[in-house]
């Protein structure tokens, strides 16, 4: 039977903007209880901080790949770890045929924020143990919500038979 291809683009500005202003809104909120740990954990565009959040991104990108690798569509047999600013993710998903392709929506929000919640997991690892634990359960949600999506299949048709 037919594979349907469905092609998503996660754009890394998007997934960039998304980890920077949940840390910095995390660090707005922290600010009355100690302003310099709020000025250490906001993510930002300086060249230390914005290869921390690619890295981050890279790896959870790897994660995504490992939990889906049932319907990753590559080829590629040789791979890096650098991710550019500029240089969006493109999944390619070899779905079964009875797919419902108005899901692919909520299968590329679900990915968008499965990277973005393991990126900040990554980032909050070695400095508050609970947000670690809160980012590493939304992505866990976010994954759950992606397979969620990916398992929406159209309901067969009565084909008629040959007179």
């Amino acid at each position: 039977m037919a594979k349907k291809n469905v092609t998503i683009t996660l754009y890394m500005s998007e997934m960039i903007y998304d980890v920077q202003n949940k840390s910095y809104l995390k660090g707005r909120s922290l600010v009355d209880q100690d302003p310099a740990r709020v000025a250490y954990m906001q993510a930002n565009d300086d060249d230390e901080n914005l290869n921390q959040v690619l890295r981050s991104i890279g790896g959870a990108f790897g994660s995504l790949k490992s939990e889906l690798s049932e319907y990753i569509e590559e080829s590629a047999s040789t791979g890096n770890n650098i991710l550019q600013p500029n240089e969006d993710i493109i999944v390619a998903l070899k779905m079964p045929s009875n797919f419902n392709e108005a899901a692919v929506k909520v299968v590329s929000e679900g990915l968008h924020k499965y990277i973005v919640n393991m990126a900040l997991a990554e980032w909050y690892k070695n400095t508050d143990p609970n947000d670690f634990d809160s980012y590493m359960k939304l992505a866990i949600e976010n994954m759950k919500e992606v397979r969620d999506g990916i398992n929406k299949r159209l309901r067969p048709v009565r084909q008629e038979p040959n007179a």
